[in-house]
């Protein structure tokens, strides 16, 4: 965005006009504005300047309405050209410090705690995705005889993360064939990121003898299932709809009815949130309404970033109407994600 698309006076309109009605949810009238701010110019030129932002496509009025409301397009010019992003107060890192300063004992107990202190503080949805594997090093793999034909593989990954999953064979298996293909397993692919095992792995094992081909034929087959990235809706935390919902916009059953639908369509939540963490892990990530790629999205914003455990990622963020305060969640996020990797860490 060119921010000289916008002369001083215009910049200002627009940032109070989005300020007033974040704070309040209503259309915003020239004569409210010129009060309020005490700008030194009359309801009449506030109204004119208006009228220009209107048809540049920063603001919109609905029906037939004297107030004006931002539109997609202005909601970006403020958070790129206008916010000015605050800083959290020592009292509310405190708060935050404390939640998430405990010894949680799995790494699931600090996502679901994320996820419940990010809605709780910003009134948003939360959301909170588990680390992704696939860039995770292969520290060591192991093969556990459940029955004669059903084994227990447990993949554990560089950063502290544990992967288990369950393979059923065609035939019956011996102690001495576990020990010698898991010793042959990790020989080879120890050190390895998970997306290298899963696209060298066949290649790795063509040598393997008559005795090691049952089980390393059943990992041949279970790729996929063994060493694919997971996508699955269990993967991500979604918290706040009590919050969310209180909100005015809610107040419409349309659009109550959306948000729901939303929190049920976890796919397409994770999707966002994957691909929001693919744009700049340092920045966070903010798309705004019509931006967004589903158009179960239209009418929302999202704020997001990425936390880091050792090699791997994951993302956090917020979900909430466009009429958010976007000033403070951005700085909200952004602590939390800082916070979230350093405990990690």
């Amino acid at each position: 965005m060119i921010t000289s698309e916008l002369n001083e006076r215009e910049r200002n309109i627009l940032r109070y006009i989005i300020q007033q009605f974040i704070l309040t949810a209503l259309p915003v009238g020239s004569r409210n504005i010129a009060k309020k701010y005490e700008l030194g110019i009359s309801p009449a030129t506030v109204r004119n300047i208006m009228a220009d932002l209107e048809e540049s496509g920063f603001i919109d009025h609905p029906h037939t309405s004297a107030g004006r409301v931002p539109t997609d397009k202005g909601y970006r010019f403020y958070v790129d050209s206008l916010m000015d992003v605050q800083h959290l107060r020592n009292s509310e890192k405190g708060i935050i410090n404390k939640e998430l300063d405990k010894d949680y004992i799995e790494t699931d107990d600090l996502i679901r705690i994320t996820s419940n202190l990010l809605s709780n503080i910003t009134k948003q949805l939360a959301c909170v995705t588990y680390p992704k594997i696939d860039s995770g090093l292969l520290e060591k793999l192991q093969i556990i005889r459940l029955s004669p034909t059903r084994i227990l593989i447990v993949i554990s990954i560089k950063s502290g993360l544990v992967k288990t999953i369950t393979l059923e064979l065609n035939s019956e298996i011996k102690d001495s064939q576990i020990e010698l293909v898991q010793s042959l397993l990790n020989e080879r692919l120890c050190g390895l990121t998970i997306r290298e095992i899963r696209t060298s792995f066949e290649d790795r094992f063509k040598d393997i003898s008559e005795f090691e081909r049952p089980i390393i034929r059943l990992f041949i087959d279970s790729l996929d299932k063994i060493f694919k990235e997971n996508r699955q809706p269990e993967n991500l935390v979604i918290t706040g709809a009590k919050n969310v919902i209180k909100q005015p916009e809610f107040d419409d059953p349309e659009r109550f009815q959306s948000i729901i639908e939303l929190i049920e369509d976890k796919d397409v939540v994770i999707h966002i949130l994957e691909k929001s963490g693919e744009v700049d892990d340092n920045k966070v990530f903010i798309s705004i309404g019509s931006e967004n790629r589903y158009q179960k999205l239209n009418d929302y914003s999202l704020v997001s970033k990425e936390y880091k455990f050792g090699e791997i990622s994951g993302t956090l963020g917020i979900i909430g109407p466009k009429r958010m305060e976007y000033s403070k969640i951005v700085a909200i996020v952004d602590y939390m994600a800082k916070l979230l990797s350093d405990i990690l860490r």
